[in-house]
């Protein structure tokens, strides 16, 4: 299980763009995790990492040893201004800190951050097959609050998506 004392977590700067792109470009080819069917680019994600902000929509890098082997990012959902107390969290670990308890202990990190951020309900985007997420997601007691039926197709395969969420500030 992973502790605080084994890591650190810090505000991403542009320096950590090639590292977080590299870590979200090791999910692609198994297909659980994002709808992305090719690597992406770190000039591709340059607009992506500049909508992020400390103040409000964090993205955090996590460190280990030194390297960086995982990063939560929170975005807006649906951009308009109702929905500014709603956040997509998401979260990316480097394949070999996977199922180690980095993901728990990132999740906890966003939920224990969601007062100061503004955020009072968090969302989780997560295909009906990635079981792994799912179940992390149910631990911290979120709730499935809506299922798309075949809106992905990967490979020739439609996919499920499952939308997760769960309301932290009361």
């Amino acid at each position: 299980m992973a502790t605080s004392s084994e890591i650190t977590m810090r505000d991403a700067t542009l320096h950590d763009l090639p590292a977080i792109v590299a870590i979200y470009n090791s999910t692609v080819a198994g297909r659980m995790v994002t709808a992305d069917t090719e690597e992406v680019s770190v000039e591709s994600r340059r607009k992506w990492f500049d909508e992020h902000s400390s103040i409000s929509r964090p993205l955090w890098v996590m460190e280990k040893n030194g390297e960086i082997c995982g990063w939560l990012s929170f975005q807006s959902f649906y951009n308009r201004p109702a929905y500014n107390g709603t956040a997509e969290v998401s979260i990316y670990l480097r394949e070999d800190t996977r199922g180690k308890g980095y993901g728990t202990y990132l999740l906890q990190q966003a939920i224990d951050a969601c007062p100061r951020l503004g955020v009072k309900t968090l969302l989780g985007f997560i295909f009906a097959h990635n079981e792994p997420s799912l179940k992390l997601f149910a631990r911290f007691g979120f709730e499935q609050w809506a299922h798309l039926p075949g809106i992905a197709e990967l490979d020739g395969v439609e996919r499920d998506l499952i939308i997760v969420g769960k309301r932290v500030v009361t």
